[in-house]
């Protein structure tokens, strides 16, 4: 059976694990601690894909018809248990 990698539909917007050096640059520019980003579960089918684990900060970059480019940032947490 052949999985589908979410990250190559063209409704998924890019996503990208940042370096630890760039999460840092990051929490710099907007003066904020990684506690600050909205969250993303670990489980996520576009997190899965690309590899991401908790703790991990993900770029995401979509088109806009407005700006051009509009770019956030997601912390990978794992999902709490039921």
């Amino acid at each position: 059976m052949t999985r589908l990698n979410v990250l190559l539909h063209e409704m998924v917007p890019d996503h990208q694990i940042m370096t630890p050096e760039e999460v840092s640059q990051l929490l710099i520019d907007y003066d904020i601690t990684e506690e600050h980003l909205p969250k993303m579960y670990h489980d996520d089918p576009a997190a899965k894909a690309c590899g991401a684990k908790p703790g991990m900060v993900i770029r995401i970059t979509r088109k806009s018809q407005t700006a051009g480019e509009a770019t956030s940032y997601r912390l990978v947490v794992r999902r709490p248990k039921k």
